[in-house]
C-alpha cells in the first residue's frame, strides 16, 4: 500500500465527488451537536454500505443546519451510529443483519489498547454458552489463562466451568453487568455429560492493565519422520509482529518440515499483521497479491480509475527494514473453530491461492470485511483530534477478497477435517494429545480422514466469548484513515 499516495488521492477524491460540501454553510456544528456531526460525516466518507443507507447520501442534507436538524434528534452519539448503519446485529439479531462488527466508544483510548491486546482484564480467555436445556442460563468455560494475569496465580485452569457470580447464576441478560466488575468472584461448576451443576468452589479475580503476547504457544513437536511447527496464535496485534517475526526465525532454526498455525480463539486483527504472517509463512511470493481492497463506491471508482494499486496488499519480506524468517512453505495445517474470525480467514483465503491450506477443526465465523478508527477531526485521524470529546468509531470500511477476485464467505470458511471442541475433553493445549491439535497431526502423518463428524449436537451452544464482551468483536482492520483527507462536509 502507498499511504501518501492514497492520501493524496483521496484528497481529490474529495474534491471532484463530494460537491455536496460546497452546497452546505462553511460553518462548524454547534457544540452540542459535535460528536453527531462526526458521527454522520464520518459514516457518510467511508462507511462500506453509505450507498445503501439513504440518509448518509451525500446530497441529503444541503445545508449544515439541514444536517443540524436531523442531528438534534439524537441524543445520544450511539442511537445515532445505530440508525445509520445498514441493518446491524444490534436491530436483526435473527441472521438477517448485514453489518454484524461496526461500533462505536466514547472513549478512543481503550478502543486503541484492545486493538493491540492492551485490555482491563483479570487473565480468564472464556466462552459462554447455554446451558444444556436452556435459552436463557449461561455457563462459561475457560479456553485458556494469560501468562502474568491476575487468574495465573489462582486455581483455575482451562477446562474450568463456572455458571454464576458473587452467587447469581450468568443469563443472557445480565452476563454483561455481572463481568464488567473490577473485581468479582467466581462460582465454579462441573458438567457430567447431561447438566451443568455448581460444586461449590469459588475463585475470586480482579482485573489489572494487561497486555496479552498473542503468541501463547510455540514449539517444535516430532512425530515419525515429522518436525512439526506448533504456533498458537491468539491476536493480530501489529505491536507484537517483531515478537512473531522471532518465533518463526526459532521454528526455522531447528529445521520444521511442516507448520501448524492454530487460530482456533483468533477474532482477528490488523490487515498489515495478516500479510507479514502470511509472508512469514511463504516468503516466495513477495510483491505477489495477498489481498485486494473494496470501498464504498465512490471511494472504490476514484481508486480504479486513478491508482488501483492502492487497493492490493501484497506479499512481503521486511518489516520496517528487518528481513522476515520466512518458512518458504507450499502446505500449511491451519486450526480453526467458530471463533476464528477476520484476519485470521483472511490469512487462509489469502494464502489459498498459493499454497496448499489445510484447514482443521469448525467452520469460522465468516468475517470478510474491515474497519478502520475514525476520529473527530478535518482528516479522521487522530491528528488534531477534537479536544472536547474522545468518541471514536470502528465502522466497516472495506470488503477483502484474495488474488482470485474471492471472498465470498460469509458463512464461514469450511474444514479440511472437522473436529470440534467438547467442554468434557478439551485437552492441554499444545499436547500432542489435545483433540484438535491431534487431529492436526493425524493429518500430517496420514491418519486422519476428511469424514465430518456427526455429533455437533453434544457441543454447548455457543453464545459469545470474552473479545467480544470486551469490545474487539472479531476485527479486521487497517492501522488509520488515509491521511490528508477532509471532512465531507464544513
Amino acid at each position: 500500500m502507498k499511504p501518501l499516495l492514497r492520501s493524496i488521492l483521496l484528497l481529490f477524491l474529495l474534491a471532484f465527488s463530494l460537491q455536496s460540501c460546497e452546497d452546505q454553510d462553511d460553518v462548524d456544528a454547534p457544540a452540542d451537536l459535535q460528536i453527531n456531526d462526526f458521527v454522520w460525516k464520518g459514516l457518510n466518507q467511508f462507511y462500506l454500505w453509505q450507498g445503501d443507507v439513504p440518509v448518509l447520501a451525500d446530497d441529503r442534507f444541503s445545508t449544515q443546519e439541514a444536517l443540524n436538524s436531523y442531528l438534534r434528534g439524537y441524543s445520544k452519539p450511539e442511537s445515532l451510529f445505530e440508525d445509520l448503519l445498514n441493518k446491524p446485529i444490534s436491530k436483526f439479531p435473527k441472521g438477517e443483519a448485514i453489518d454484524r462488527f461496526s461500533w462505536i466508544v466514547e472513549d478512543y483510548s481503550v478502543l486503541e489498547g484492545e486493538l493491540q491486546g492492551t485490555t482491563k482484564n483479570d487473565g480468564i480467555d472464556f466462552r459462554l454458552s447455554y446451558k444444556p436445556g436452556s435459552s436463557t442460563d449461561l455457563v462459561g468455560f475457560v479456553r485458556y489463562i494469560i501468562p502474568n494475569s491476575n487468574a495465573s496465580t489462582k486455581d483455575i485452569k482451562r477446562g474450568d466451568l463456572f455458571t454464576g457470580i458473587n452467587g447469581t447464576q450468568l443469563t443472557i441478560s445480565n452476563y454483561q453487568t455481572l463481568l464488567a466488575a473490577d473485581s468479582y468472584t467466581l462460582n465454579m461448576a462441573t458438567y457430567d455429560g447431561n447438566s451443568i451443576n455448581t460444586n461449590g468452589k469459588t475463585v475470586a479475580l480482579t482485573k489489572t492493565t494487561l497486555d496479552e503476547n498473542p503468541i501463547l504457544i510455540n514449539k517444535v513437536i516430532t512425530s515419525g519422520s515429522h518436525k512439526i511447527g506448533y504456533l498458537m496464535y491468539n491476536g493480530f496485534y501489529a505491536n507484537y509482529d517483531a515478537q512473531l517475526n522471532d518465533a518463526f526465525g526459532q521454528l526455522a532454526a531447528q529445521g520444521i518440515t511442516e507448520l501448524i498455525l492454530d487460530l482456533r480463539y483468533n477474532g482477528g486483527g490488523s490487515v498489515q499483521t495478516a500479510t507479514r504472517l502470511a509472508s512469514m509463512i511463504t516468503g516466495q511470493f513477495k510483491d505477489q497479491i495477498f489481498a485486494k481492497e473494496k470501498w464504498n463506491d465512490k471511494v472504490n471508482s476514484y481508486f480504479e480509475s486513478e491508482d488501483p494499486e492502492s487497493l492490493n496488499n501484497r506479499f512481503v519480506d521486511n518489516i520496517n527494514g528487518t528481513p522476515l524468517n520466512s518458512l518458504r512453505l507450499t502446505k500449511v495445517y491451519i486450526v480453526t473453530t467458530n471463533g476464528t474470525a477476520s484476519a485470521s480467514e483472511l490469512v487462509i483465503n489469502g494464502l489459498a491461492p498459493y499454497i496448499q491450506v489445510v484447514q482443521v477443526g469448525d467452520v469460522t465465523v465468516g468475517k470478510n470485511v474491515g474497519s478502520v478508527t475514525l476520529y473527530d477531526s478535518e482528516t479522521f485521524t487522530k491528528t488534531k483530534v477534537n479536544p472536547n470529546h474522545k468518541y471514536a468509531m470502528q465502522p466497516l470500511v472495506l470488503k477483502i477478497v484474495n488474488a482470485t477476485g474471492f471472498g465470498e464467505y460469509t458463512n464461514g470458511l469450511q474444514p479440511t477435517y472437522q473436529q470440534l471442541e467438547y467442554i468434557s475433553t478439551l485437552g492441554v493445549l499444545g499436547d500432542p494429545s489435545e483433540p484438535l491439535l491431534n487431529a492436526t497431526i493425524s493429518a500430517i502423518t496420514g491418519a486422519a480422514t476428511k469424514k465430518v463428524q456427526q455429533d455437533r449436537g453434544q457441543a454447548l451452544r455457543n453464545f459469545i466469548d470474552v473479545k467480544s464482551i470486551n469490545g474487539i468483536r472479531n476485527q479486521m482492520y487497517i492501522e488509520k484513515a488515509p491521511e490528508g483527507l477532509l471532512r465531507s462536509l464544513k
